[in-house]
């Protein structure tokens, strides 16, 4: 009988940059909304604020991920060039090195020795790779990859926010959008714990928590500092 088994770990990359983006979106564009709303701005004012954030948070979202996992990628093939130059120039202190490493994982010496021996023959790159260096190719920095879908998502995120700003009420604004950007977080939460195989009563609380206060912060600062026009 055939043995299937499913795991998620391939989605990481996507997932975290993804979840990261719709979560910031909702969030910022949410707290935004709210923070210009509380300090007495007009209806217009307040959806092309939120607009303006939309916007320059989905291209800051792109670069921020993309530099970021640009510098991650580029450490990743530093480590693999210097680790292609020690297999060249110092083979045996390699296998014995991938040797101890299978030892400590607890086979035997011999069969860790026959073990290294036989990947090494394989693909030694990819075993040193692997179980010295840590890197997994399903888990490798994807720069393009992460700033697309961090940018993406974010913008995304952000314009549920402004979709309610676009239809509630003026004087209803604050309470709608604070209601609905909760549903949206709670939402995310649930769909990103179901995606990654985690608990989605914490996933769901979890970011609910945050954008809650985030968006009293805010609120807050808002109704501190702003000054209605007469």
């Amino acid at each position: 009988m055939r043995h299937s088994e499913f795991h998620r770990s391939h989605r990481i990359g996507w997932l975290r940059a993804a979840v990261l983006g719709a979560n910031d979106g909702i969030v910022s564009t949410a707290s935004l909304v709210i923070g210009v709303a509380s300090a007495g701005a007009s209806h217009d004012t307040i959806l092309v604020t939120g607009i303006a954030g939309l916007v320059s948070g989905a291209m800051s979202m792109a670069a921020g991920e993309y530099v970021s996992v640009s510098s991650q990628a580029d450490t990743e093939a530093a480590d693999l060039a210097r680790e292609r130059l020690e297999l060249e120039t110092d083979h045996e202190n390699e296998l014995k090195e991938l040797t101890s490493i299978y030892t400590a994982r607890g086979l035997t010496p011999d069969l860790a020795h026959q073990v290294a021996s036989q990947l090494t023959a394989h693909d030694a790159l990819g075993a040193h790779a692997r179980d010295e260096l840590g890197i997994i190719e399903a888990m490798n920095a994807r720069p393009i990859q992460a700033a697309l879908a961090s940018a993406g998502t974010f913008a995304i995120g952000a314009l549920l926010p402004l979709l309610v700003v676009l239809f509630a009420a003026a004087p209803l604004t604050i309470p709608y959008t604070a209601i609905m950007s909760l549903l949206f977080l709670a939402a995310l939460g649930a769909l990103a714990a179901k995606a990654g195989g985690a608990n989605v009563l914490l996933g769901t609380a979890r970011v609910a928590f945050w954008g809650v206060l985030a968006m009293a912060a805010t609120a807050g600062v808002g109704g501190l500092f702003g000054v209605v026009a007469a």
